[in-house]
């Protein structure tokens, strides 16, 4: 398996996969920094130590297979799971468990969305669209094209892999009239969700030590 470097785990959760009950990985690293970002441990892109990178891996997977039946899928948020060379690889072992697959991006990487959705190696997939294309730099903290962002919203639309985009409401970086602009990205079908901006007590993601 190509590196993939697991940040956190949360062996349970009711509220993240619609209508399954998961598990949730966390990838380290992410490509934008965003300033309300709620894991901002898992911004830096610090590569895990190679043995550790593999021990982690190896870790989940095996809770994973011991809890077929007790629960019905995953899902690979970040960080940013597209800047994980070995994301396709890990989708495949958990394909392989027999789990769905809900994935998290920013949709920066559509290359990347275009394989693991083209490769059916996703059932549903949750895409962030932080501003207005104008307020995009500010809302992330990167300069970027936001041209790979519509071709991302296009072939996730396309892909027919159940889907929903989502912004979350920071009244000190956005206005009503953004959110509106946001909307008017996708179709009024496909499911948009306003996420309130919570500050964190703390850091949510933790590397989870769950007895095997």
């Amino acid at each position: 398996m190509n590196r993939f470097d697991i940040g956190g785990f949360t062996p349970f959760t009711l509220t993240d996969y619609p209508g399954k009950v998961a598990a949730i990985v966390f990838t380290q690293g992410c490509n934008l920094a965003c300033p309300f970002c709620h894991n901002k441990a898992l911004i830096p892109i610090k590569h895990i130590p190679e043995d550790e990178g593999k021990k982690r891996v190896t870790k989940v997977l095996s809770i994973l297979a011991k809890r077929r039946g007790k629960i019905q899928g995953v899902v690979v948020t970040g960080g940013e799971p597209t800047i994980q060379p070995g994301l396709q690889d890990f989708l495949k072992a958990l394909k392989e468990l027999g789990l769905r697959v809900k994935l998290d991006t920013n949709g920066t990487n559509p290359g990347v969305l275009r394989q693991v959705l083209t490769e059916d190696l996703v059932d549903f997939i949750a895409m962030d669209i932080k501003a207005p294309w104008e307020k995009y730099a500010k809302l992330t903290g990167r300069k970027l094209n936001v041209d790979p962002l519509k071709e991302s919203i296009n072939f996730i639309l396309e892909s027919g892999v159940k889907c929903l985009f989502r912004t979350t409401f920071v009244s000190s970086l956005l206005t009503e009239r953004d959110i509106n602009v946001i909307k008017s990205y996708i179709p009024r079908y496909v499911p948009f969700v306003r996420q309130k901006f919570v500050v964190p007590k703390k850091d949510l993601v933790i590397w989870h030590e769950v007895a095997l």
